[in-house]
């Protein structure tokens, strides 16, 4: 079976190349995905372009009411999608559910825009002037998301974009191309009208042809931080609106006063959710004191003794595969470099084997939960992006200290405190230099009606993803000053600068 795109409302073939997608739990593949070159994203983007002016005047109530439309379709086909997440990237179901979950939240804000675009009116700005200013859709807008959210990524950006009037090509990873395509039939039968949404399927040929096609006015992006830097830089050059989000290294910090069992809770879930293939997982605990790092890890390792792993499509189990079998020996080569470097490796995930259905030793790409102790920030595991099931404890003699840690980090994502005082948790929300912090809450992942982001390293741009910002990301202001005249009424040149005065 071959796998190809979605161009101005309808199944379309383009491009020569192709490559397999995979099943991580078993290793195999049934399918390939054509791979877009340059005349197939040029020919999504003309069906964007040609569609977007009666997209743009179509009233925004309408648009709303599409999107409502979607949500119940999503909800209705929320089983076969599931399905299609776990068969490419190979999260557990309850998990590609929650994913999915999470996306129809932003399409439910994308829901309120008639009132988000409503803008602001003054009568009388001046003598018998009314000034006002309203949101207008910049035109063709582009989004390029990542494997590890097949649905959520793709509905943080197109709903909101198209809502606002624009139109959208989506990239989707070649990892994982099936949920986002079947996503953008169920837009069609919504009422989408063709050429609004267009997803193809690419590489590095499809990034390219999208940052340097002048008709595209925008593009979001969701990856690594060096893909980021360099989409956000080179759509900058391009004088395109650009907003990237790039990598992570997110701490979670304990203090002595913590519930410790809750904590451990939170951090099963934050670091082996997903195989730890998430932007927002903890990677890093900070344990503040020994006798907190020291019961932390006798909890960890009791539940980790507990965890199933095996394939998603079982949802007895706790955690799938990793995406790709590069992925894999990635990860895998990141815990033979700590076990070099000298942390003390606890839980060895490298041990793990998984049983197929056949009886036999599984081809799929397992590792289990990994854990370290007496990690250290000159370790490359410490200061680079693992995105797999390793979590490593970092020691540290008190909160100033565990700050400072986490503030000398390159990446400023997401971060967590478990503390049961007060003033420490208001301390660390206000002066950490993290984008999105979590009291007690391991995954601070905003609704959908905040927005998305980190800081320094692992945002490039100036407005966060979803929420408020997308509003202002996919749309410029415009403010109009008008006045009408009475008949008959002159008035003489004046050459002072116009005031509010008269």
């Amino acid at each position: 079976m071959t796998i190809t795109h979605w161009i101005n409302g309808e199944p379309a073939a383009g491009g020569e190349r192709s490559q397999p997608v995979y099943d991580p739990a078993t290793g195999q593949s049934a399918q390939e995905v054509q791979l877009a070159d340059r005349a197939t994203v040029e020919r999504a983007i003309a069906a964007a372009e040609q569609a977007y002016p009666a997209w743009r005047d179509t009233p925004p109530l309408k648009r709303a009411r599409i999107m409502m439309k979607l949500k119940d379709l999503l909800e209705q086909h929320a089983d076969a999608i599931c399905q299609l997440i776990t068969a490419e990237h190979g999260k557990v179901l309850s998990d590609a559910l929650g994913e999915l979950q999470r996306g129809i939240e932003n399409i439910e804000y994308a829901g309120y825009v008639p009132e988000l675009l409503k803008g602001e009116h003054s009568k009388e700005a001046g003598p018998g002037i009314d000034s006002w200013s309203e949101f207008q859709p910049l035109g063709v807008v582009a989004g390029i998301t990542p494997f590890n959210f097949p649905a959520m990524v793709p509905l943080w950006m197109w709903p909101m974009a198209v809502a606002c009037g624009n139109t959208f090509v989506l990239k989707p990873s070649e990892r994982v191309p099936s949920a986002a395509l079947y996503i953008a039939r169920l837009a069609a039968e919504a009422g989408l009208p063709p050429g609004v949404l267009n997803v193809v399927n690419g590489d590095r040929e499809a990034v390219e042809t999208l940052l340097h096609d002048g008709r595209v006015k925008a593009i979001s992006f969701v990856g690594s931080t060096p893909v980021a830097e360099h989409i956000y830089h080179t759509g900058c050059a391009q004088n395109k609106r650009v907003q990237a989000l790039g990598g992570a290294k997110n701490h979670a910090v304990v203090l002595p006063d913590a519930d410790i069992p809750g904590a451990v809770g939170a951090l099963m879930g934050a670091a082996f959710g997903s195989c730890g293939q998430r932007c927002m997982a903890i990677p890093l605990v900070v344990a503040v004191g020994d006798g907190t790092a020291e019961a932390l890890i006798a909890g960890l390792r009791q539940q980790m003794a507990a965890m199933r792993v095996g394939p998603g499509s079982d949802n007895r189990n706790d955690m799938g595969p990793l995406v790709t079998q590069q992925h894999y020996q990635k990860v895998k080569g990141y815990i033979d470099q700590g076990v070099a470097e000298g942390a003390e490796l606890l839980v060895d995930g490298r041990e793990l084997s998984v049983i197929g259905a056949d009886g036999r030793p599984s081809q799929g790409y397992f590792l289990g939960p990994t854990l370290f102790d007496r990690v250290t920030p000159g370790m490359r595991i410490y200061q680079e992006e693992i995105f797999g099931p390793v979590l490593g404890v970092v020691r540290a003699a008190s909160l100033p200290e565990a700050m400072a840690l986490i503030d000398a980090h390159e990446y400023g994502n997401g971060t967590c405190l478990f503390t049961r005082d007060g003033e420490a948790a208001r301390y660390f929300s206000s002066r950490i230099q993290v984008g999105m912090v979590g009291i007690n809450v391991a995954l601070p992942v905003p609704v959908a009606y905040h927005s998305f982001g980190g800081w320094k390293r692992s945002l490039f741009g100036d407005l966060h993803a979803y929420g408020p910002d997308a509003v202002r990301f996919y749309t410029k202001r415009k403010t109009v000053t008008q006045r009408w005249p009475a008949s008959g009424d002159a008035r003489r040149a004046s050459f002072s600068f116009p005031s509010g005065q008269g």
